[in-house]
């Protein structure tokens, strides 16, 4: 209790600290990241391998079974799945909810290199994704029209590299890309002309653009390492590569060959409204707000657009922006409608000012557990909505309990100065039991594992936290602001001055709903003997029905 002495006797900071929760909570409300469901980390690690032109039975032979056999032996695996198909496979490892997932890597990787002796030399380097479902795309920028291949190429390039300056997006992936490469179509006769030979050719071609080390020159002044560079810098290289000398008379590519840019064929293909079309999909970094990333997003792509054609069509796709604001937005109505309720019902029955009172324990209590969700990293979204709809009910009990009995001893005489504080040490006990057992209900499922438990672990936190600022509500800033503006919230009302006056006589002046519930419960009274057993079979044949 000396805790709500030290509270009452410091007012002024008392005060001062529920305005700086109040300003820091609204902050972090704005900047808190919003999404519509939790960045949910789902364990699970995805080995490719890839064969060109392997049959489905020699992949699960010579790919599949030698890295299933080094897999096996890595901890907390719940369960393997592998798959053969034509010039490749796949296994992947789906690991228990409590397996570290940056550990889960290092230990598929490191097995898979283990493995890489026992596959075919023809087989490509293994590659290891992990599965996260907050690293899918959140929106699929789509460029399109009738332009040269190469123009709808550099437009994709040059916006990938605008959008990916964003510091909340992590990757932006272009579909509907081909590489480039260059095409040298040999003519027979002229070789054959020039004495060459194909063997010879096909030799030199593997043994260029490479870059070559010399060793290193020692000299009084030191030592330098020395580079050979015969990298190609572009297709003029390529076409004045020397293949054959004779005296002053040199033989180049591009006197036997035909050089050009061309593209890889195509392996996807992307169409917008029968147009060839590259399509950009943008992923976001775990934990930031998935409307802003959108917004800037859709602002890097308008600043860009004024320098394309006219005739290169923009679209947006996957964007699911709008659907979080407008679930978000119903979701902060409905936390704003039970906020309305609960306040029309204490202040009808408490009266205007002691209810205003209770009625600052909602934004609070709210505002304080939004501080905490910033602080320690998490999001809002629908879970931590539902959450805050389910305590607004629970958190005023005891700003209404402190608030009731400070009016019942206003009524009796005493100064607000001396009821609140009176009200606040008397009822503490009480309160903290109460609020006690709910804080016990929920503390197990902030503990619940596996996936789901990742999922639904945001609603026992939040009401834990908001229900927790409550109690401080309850016992420290509701007693230091009643004890300065409290007032009888129902000194109008005949039934409270009834029930202060105590007595069992007196209870017959009691009017309304109040006196209706006091003649139920007299004759509960008289009737206990058959009230009690008729409440235990009811509860027993009701959890029978159901």
């Amino acid at each position: 209790m000396s805790v709500i002495d030290a509270a009452l006797n410091r007012s002024r900071t008392v005060i001062s600290t529920l305005v700086l929760l109040l300003i820091c909570g609204t902050y972090a409300y704005l900047n808190i990241p919003k999404e519509a469901e939790p960045d949910v980390q789902v364990p699970v690690v995805y080995i490719a391998l890839k064969h060109e032109g392997i049959s489905p039975e020699d992949s699960e032979i010579q790919l599949i079974r030698p890295l299933e056999q080094k897999l096996r032996a890595i901890e907390g695996v719940k369960e393997m799945r592998s798959r053969a198909y034509q010039g490749g496979g796949s296994v992947t490892l789906d690991f228990y909810s409590d397996k570290n997932i940056d550990e889960a890597l290092n230990d598929v990787r490191e097995k898979v290199d283990v493995a890489k002796a026992d596959l075919p030399k023809e087989t490509e380097e293994p590659q290891v994704f992990e599965v996260n479902v907050g690293l899918f795309p959140v929106l699929a920028i789509t460029l399109s029209g009738d332009i040269p291949e190469r123009q709808l190429r550099h437009a994709a390039r040059e916006l990938k590299d605008a959008v990916e300056g964003i510091s909340t997006v992590l990757e932006v992936a272009v579909l509907g890309e081909r590489d480039e490469q260059v095409e040298i179509i040999i003519d027979p006769m002229k070789v054959e002309s020039y004495g060459l030979d194909h063997t010879q050719f096909l030799n030199l071609m593997g043994r260029s653009n490479t870059l070559v080390t010399a060793g290193a020159l020692e000299s009084g002044d030191g030592r330098f390492s020395i580079k050979v560079p015969g990298l190609f810098n572009d297709l003029h290289d390529i076409i004045n590569m020397p293949l054959k000398t004779s005296g002053d008379a040199v033989v180049v590519l591009g006197d036997i060959a035909e050089i050009r840019r061309a593209f890889k064929d195509a392996t996807t293909y992307s169409y917008v409204n029968g147009q060839p079309a590259m399509t950009l999909e943008v992923t976001k970094r775990i934990g930031t707000n998935v409307i802003e990333t959108i917004d800037a997003v859709r602002e890097v792509v308008a600043e860009r657009s004024d320098r394309w054609p006219d005739n290169l069509q923009i679209g947006f796709a996957q964007d699911s922006s709008n659907e979080i604001r407008t679930m978000l937005s119903e979701l902060q109505n409905s936390v704003i409608l039970a906020v309305l309720l609960v306040m029309v019902i204490v202040i009808w029955a408490l009266g205007w000012r002691s209810g205003i009172l209770v009625g600052l324990a909602i934004p609070g209590s709210f505002l304080t557990a939004m501080l905490l969700l910033f602080a320690i990293g998490l999001t809002v979204n629908t879970v931590v909505l539902f959450a805050l709809i389910l305590s607004v009910g629970i958190l005023v009990d005891g700003a209404i309990v402190v608030t009731e009995y400070a009016d019942r001893k206003m009524l009796d005489g005493e100064t607000r100065r001396a009821a609140y504080p009176m009200a606040a040490k008397r009822m503490a006990w009480p309160i903290i039991a109460s609020t006690g057992t709910t804080l016990a209900a929920f503390l197990p499922l902030a503990f619940w594992p596996d996936v789901v438990g990742d999922f639904m672990r945001y609603l026992p936190i939040t009401i834990l936290m908001t229900l927790s600022a409550s109690l401080l509500m309850a016992l420290i800033f509701l007693p230091t602001l009643g004890a300065l503006f409290g007032r009888p919230g129902a000194e109008a009302d005949p039934n409270l001055a009834v029930l202060a006056a105590g007595g069992d006589q007196e209870l017959n002046g009691l009017q309304g709903p109040t006196a209706l519930y006091v003649a139920f419960l007299k004759r509960a009274l008289q009737f206990s003997w058959l009230v009690v057993p008729g409440a235990i079979v009811g509860l027993i044949a009701i959890w029978m029905y159901f």
